[in-house]
């Protein structure tokens, strides 16, 4: 049986997203299943419409609505999508608690720790959760270190040029 694990993608450079597509990507290729969780991100039809192509192996949810960019929202609008965004992790937790996958993504899931849209303990109540089976990948900008002893693989995306 396998042995999952909890993998970071995490920095100021481009290619965190990417990075965990690629592996939920190349684990569905084995015959298994992801779900990919977005935080933090506006709609965007062409790259839905693509991700609904790779179902049933990989399922994309995205709980934001604006097509906004998060740190454009008005107070009232991020109000709004903090509530959205509560439901995207409440979703998580029930993936995680029913093996829904062997792989989840919850892209962005750190910058909602950086904006205190979550705590850190309901973070390690979610990190608690995962069964052993399951790769559990997340990404954002800031790994903090509390989060350290419950992650397998971090690997830190910087710019070297732009």
């Amino acid at each position: 049986m396998k042995t999952g694990k909890v993998i970071v993608y995490y920095g100021n450079g481009r290619g965190k997203t990417s990075s965990a597509l690629g592996y939920a990507l190349a684990e569905a290729g084995k015959g298994d299943t992801a779900i990919i969780i977005s935080f933090l991100k506006q709609k965007d039809g062409d790259v839905d419409e693509f991700m609904k192509r790779l179902e049933p192996e990989i399922r994309q949810f995205r709980f934001q609505k604006s097509e906004k960019i998060y740190d454009d929202l008005t107070e009232e609008e991020r109000f709004d999508e903090n509530r959205n965004m509560m439901n995207g992790l409440n979703y998580a937790r029930k993936t995680l608690a029913n093996e829904d996958c062997t792989v989840l993504v919850l892209d962005e899931i750190l910058g909602l720790l950086d904006r205190g849209i979550i705590s850190m303990d309901e973070m390690k109540a979610l990190l608690d959760r995962r069964q052993e089976e399951t790769d559990l990948i997340l990404t954002g900008r800031v790994l903090h270190d509390e989060l350290l002893p419950y992650v397998d693989e971090a690997f830190e995306i910087t710019v070297k040029k732009s």
